[in-house]
């Protein structure tokens, strides 16, 4: 795999958006905590620990589990579909107001006109592309992409549509799951920092603080 520290300006950018472009991961923990109230402290914090282990994967799958291991209660699809519906009655607008990581929309305008941007997200597609279109970013992307497709399938397909090298794009995200989407296909990857919750990472992953930092990044490695 070719350093991210020796890129030149990439081909294509794949972001995850929670915690990459807007600063929405306690957001979204936070709403775990008020689904699951009624449940005891314990419980919530097994709840929590789902939600951190399983990273950037569809909230469906975190809700399922969630009832099956730790409150030992089985869902039926209706009633999976309702927890879900519950969640995004809160999460969407929440997620379309939060602040976006310090430096994004600096970094999505000067990289839109030199590279191919996606959205890689684990939100479901057509939430996904509503909260792009409400925060005014969908100019800024070839495409936007969620749940429920995984993000090797994803990235696999992208990769093949637009004619893409692996190795000359580049792949930031915040948990493990998306470094293993990158590792996948051999694409570069740069891990954002997280900010409310442990560093995922192993100790040789290139991480930024921040998207002015991943610009910076970007540009010193296009002069050299």
């Amino acid at each position: 795999m070719k350093s991210p520290e020796l890129l030149n300006t990439p081909a294509a950018v794949f972001f995850d958006f929670d915690g990459v472009l807007a600063e929405s991961v306690a957001i979204k923990t936070d709403i775990y905590r008020e689904l699951f109230a009624a449940c005891s402290p314990d419980a919530i914090d097994a709840i929590l620990e789902i939600n951190r282990e399983m990273g950037a994967v569809s909230r469906v799958m975190k809700i399922e589990r969630m009832h099956r291991d730790v409150l030992g209660k089985p869902l039926s699809a209706a009633e999976l579909e309702q927890w879900a519906a519950r969640y995004v009655a809160i999460v969407e607008q929440a997620v379309i107001d939060c602040p976006e990581v310090p430096g994004a929309e600096a970094l999505l305008k000067a990289q839109a006109v030199r590279s191919k941007l996606f959205v890689i997200s684990g939100t479901p597609e057509d939430e996904m592309n509503r909260i792009v279109r409400a925060r005014g970013w969908e100019r800024f992307f070839v495409s936007v992409h969620g749940s429920p497709r995984f993000k090797p399938e994803i990235v696999a397909e992208l990769l093949d549509v637009h004619d893409l090298s692996a190795t000359d794009c580049l792949f930031v995200g915040d948990t493990f799951t998306d470094r293993d989407a990158a590792l996948a296909h051999d694409i570069p990857f740069v891990g954002r920092r997280p900010v409310v919750r442990e560093n995922p990472f192993p100790s040789d992953t290139l991480m930024v603080d921040d998207m002015t930092g991943l610009l910076n990044l970007i540009e010193t490695g296009a002069r050299r």
